[in-house]
């Protein structure tokens, strides 16, 4: 095979033979571009802009943290009334009004719900966590017969 290459060379011109070497050379160069240059540039610019996203997720984090801590250091106003009777209050407006609250001390509670929604229950739970400042301390939840929850909760309001 390589005989008959040179041959075919030999047979060319000096003129066709660098017009063959030109055309050679721009198509490794056009080669070189479309797979070495193009894929590291673009793999370059997918990793810049990862980058620019991390760095915004980043200060985004850092904020919120910051936010965090200084919830944290405030915290909610302890409630008005006594703990159980603001949570009575509170379950009562979330349409939990069978809801059993029983006192366990002075910044602790236990409350029982016989018959509640899971999204109602956990949002109300989520909700005295935010607003309030409880704490859940325990939690146990049963499914009923009509796809209602039963749940019994201790909460305790968060120390200072």
């Amino acid at each position: 095979m390589m005989t008959q290459v040179r041959l075919w060379w030999r047979l060319r011109s000096p003129r066709e033979q660098r017009m063959l070497l030109v055309m050679a050379a721009l198509v490794g160069i056009t080669l070189a571009w479309l797979l070495v240059v193009r894929p590291v540039d673009d793999g370059l610019a997918d990793v810049r802009a990862r980058h620019a996203r991390a760095v915004l997720d980043l200060a985004a984090a850092r904020g919120q943290a910051e936010r965090i801590a200084d919830l944290e250091k405030r915290g909610p106003p302890p409630p008005e009334a006594p703990l159980a009777t603001a949570i009575g209050q509170r379950a009562a407006a979330a349409g939990f009004a069978t809801a059993r609250i029983i006192p366990d001390g002075a910044n602790r509670v236990s409350v029982a719900i016989d018959a509640a929604r899971a999204q109602a229950l956990f949002g109300w739970i989520a909700d005295l966590e935010r607003r309030d400042g409880l704490i859940v301390e325990r939690l146990t939840a049963r499914t009923n017969s009509d796809a209602t929850l039963a749940a019994e909760a201790t909460l305790r309001l968060r120390s200072r």
